[in-house]
């Protein structure tokens, strides 16, 4: 039963998977949306550099990586020292999303996604932000998942309907929607304030940490505010995936009333 587990789990990882230099080369030539390039760390062949190049050039991030972590990915055993990993769809702008709250007459409701790096909870946080009517979400473009086949499967297909915007600094993007009128409301399991104290039926972008340390120290220090869940037990904290699904449907109760 567990090697059966194992199989699965691997096969669904798998999906989306670029290997070899002629084939991710190919990719990028044609526009084929990819979340990210893993090239094996201290290769200096200059094809490895040329689609370093290319796939900087078109703002896919590369990542390099020990030769080992390229062979547990790979599914043909002969990647070459590159793998690229596809996206299912390509990314929005987060103008793209401030303007989707727009066209409904709506105050714009942003999750905002500070590396979080299981792609079951990016999938599972996306589809409650379609679920309840959020008009976006923001991911980073490193330390993070990223909108792949897995995501898109934990989903449930919202992927396809919801904008989903990578940038290249969260911090800065932050500060642009507080900018554009947007209040930034940030998970904290130590923040004095709950939930329930917050307004949120105005412009509002809520932050959930990553799974293991929560907000980075300079997002959370650019939060306009830090709410908390209520917690009984022995526990503080839940998954992130649980936390965004509390605090949107905390909007969306506010939004009603």
């Amino acid at each position: 039963m567990e090697k059966q587990k194992d199989w699965k789990t691997r096969q669904e990882e798998n999906d989306g998977i670029i290997e070899g230099r002629n084939a991710v080369i190919e990719a990028l030539r044609v526009g084929t949306p990819i979340d990210k390039i893993y090239i094996a760390k201290g290769e200096t062949d200059s094809a490895l550099g040329h689609i370093a190049a290319k796939a900087r050039e078109t703002g896919v991030a590369v990542v390099d990586c020990d030769r080992r972590k390229l062979d547990g990915m790979s599914v043909t055993h002969s990647h070459q020292g590159v793998i690229a990993v596809a996206a299912v769809r390509e990314y929005a702008e987060v103008e793209d999303i401030l303007n989707a709250a727009r066209e409904k007459n709506e105050a714009p409701l942003i999750v905002v996604c500070d590396e979080l790096s299981d792609p079951h909870n990016l999938g599972a946080v996306i589809r409650t932000a379609y679920c309840a009517g959020a008009h976006g979400v923001i991911i980073p473009k490193r330390r993070s998942a990223g909108l792949t086949a897995v995501v898109a499967k934990t989903s449930a297909g919202a992927v396809s309907h919801l904008p989903v915007a990578r940038v290249a600094n969260l911090t800065a993007c932050l500060k642009e929607l507080k900018e554009a009128g947007v209040w930034v409301f940030g998970a904290a399991a130590d923040a004095k304030q709950t939930i329930y104290q917050a307004d949120l039926k105005g412009p509002a972008a809520i932050v959930i940490g990553s799974e293991g340390t929560g907000m980075s120290r300079l997002v959370r220090e650019t939060c306009d505010v830090l709410l908390s869940i209520p917690m009984k037990g022995e526990l503080n904290s839940l998954n992130a995936s649980a936390s965004a699904a509390i605090l949107l449907y905390e909007a969306v109760r506010q939004r009603m009333a």
